[in-house]
């Protein structure tokens, strides 16, 4: 897959523009991190990373309200931070700009959300989820700068963010919605919603306030508030036959009710659901010293893995939300597993490997058809480069070394 999209100009030519350039989920800032990730592992040449790099480049890049962790500035800043790590003095003076303007935006962005909490209104998701807003912001910054004031003052925001909110006369988690899980007014959810993924909720939170607690950067309540995520994610978790269950999210109608809507087996994905709240919830435990929890949270991750009800649930291939996906999460979480249940973690991951890449399958084939698949795309969370991203810390049996996967909040 890295030899079929080693040349900019062939993937930058089926381009929709600069929107698409732009994007870190599919533009070429995410095929760069296939590249930089195999030339610090001395699997790669360097060259193929630069050139991505610099054909990210050969345009300006958005920044201000317009930009956000995963699109324009901010999404460059991550591909050429986690290249920069490895290549003494390389993209330094292009990096602190970006690292200027990316301080100037959160500056902005946490004015206006310490304002809002202070006017007692709900946040959108895009103020503090993991690929829009602030706790995509904290994931850089805990990266390239874990004790900067920047990163308190993301991680300060996150601690008020759990705190409770009254709103309409009803006591709400401080980080409910008012919108439905797309970031818009959905009639499905006319009273908002409490978002529990990854990508999009409250299980990004916990992962960034986690990581930093296990990084030694923790803010004032900051265990409280690891607390107060968890305590929220028990009460709503579903026991079943197939292991523990978390909601991707939780109506206004089931809040005061006490209980979930029945629904169908769900995927265990990275964005939403077990795999991902499994790690997240695996970092807390591991950062507040709760081996109970972390046995919990292990054995989630393995129940998730080895259910054919959620496993056919998966339809895709992605980081994001398909089986390479759930290798990646499995293999983070190995590195960091109680001994009781690491094994079981490994084993699991060979399975999940065969459906993007099936034994006896010739994988020049193989790869020409991930590479070729015009739904998914050659990028970072639904298609090819992502795809190899995830399949190499299994394949090779050792972690990544560049940092890529950083702006998941996975480590």
């Amino acid at each position: 897959m890295a030899d079929l999209l080693a040349h900019p100009a062939a993937e930058l030519s089926r381009s929709t523009g600069a929107s698409s350039r732009q994007h870190l989920a599919y533009g070429p800032t995410g095929i760069a991190l296939l590249h930089i990730e195999r030339a610090a592992s001395g699997l790669g040449s360097w060259q193929r990373a630069h050139d991505w790099l610099d054909a990210a480049v050969r345009s300006p890049f958005t920044s201000g309200p317009d930009s956000h962790p995963f699109y324009g500035a901010p999404a460059l800043a991550h591909a050429m931070a986690c290249a920069a790590d490895h290549v003494s003095g390389a993209y330094q003076r292009t990096l602190r700009r970006l690292d200027h303007q990316l301080v100037v935006d959160v500056r902005r962005r946490l004015d206006a959300a310490n304002r809002r909490i202070d006017a007692g209104r709900l946040p959108e998701l895009a103020e503090f989820d993991t690929i829009r807003g602030l706790t995509g912001y904290g994931a850089y910054f805990l990266h390239r700068a874990p004790s900067s004031d920047e990163t308190r003052a993301i991680l300060d925001y996150c601690v008020r963010l759990t705190e409770p909110i009254t709103h309409n006369g009803e006591e709400l988690p401080g980080w409910w919605t008012p919108t439905g899980p797309s970031g818009r007014p959905d009639s499905r959810f006319p009273d908002g919603h409490g978002n529990t993924g990854m990508a999009h909720g409250i299980g990004g939170v916990l992962a960034l306030l986690a990581l930093a607690a296990r990084r030694g950067t923790p803010v004032r309540h900051h265990h409280q508030a690891l607390r107060t995520i968890l305590v929220w994610l028990d009460r709503w978790q579903e026991k079943t036959n197939r292991g523990p269950l978390w909601p991707y999210w939780v109506t206004r109608d089931e809040l005061r009710r006490g209980f979930l809507a029945p629904s169908p087996p769900r995927r265990p994905s990275w964005c939403y659901g077990t795999a991902g709240l499994a790690r997240a919830q695996q970092l807390a435990a591991i950062a507040l010293g709760d081996t109970d929890r972390q046995l919990d949270a292990e054995n989630a991750l393995v129940s998730a893995l080895t259910d054919t009800a959620q496993l056919n649930a998966t339809t895709d291939n992605g980081l994001c939300h398909g089986f390479a996906g759930l290798a990646h999460v499995a293999a983070r979480t190995a590195e960091d597993a109680h001994p009781a249940t690491v094994g079981q973690l490994r084993a699991a991951i060979p399975a999940l490997l065969t459906l993007p890449c099936p034994p006896g399958t010739d994988p020049d084939e193989t790869a020409m058809f991930i590479v070729n698949d015009k739904d998914a795309g050659p990028g970072l969370l639904d298609g090819a480069a992502g795809i190899g991203l995830a399949l190499m810390a299994p394949a090779t049996k050792a972690p990544p070394r560049s940092s890529w996967d950083a702006c998941l909040l996975i480590d």
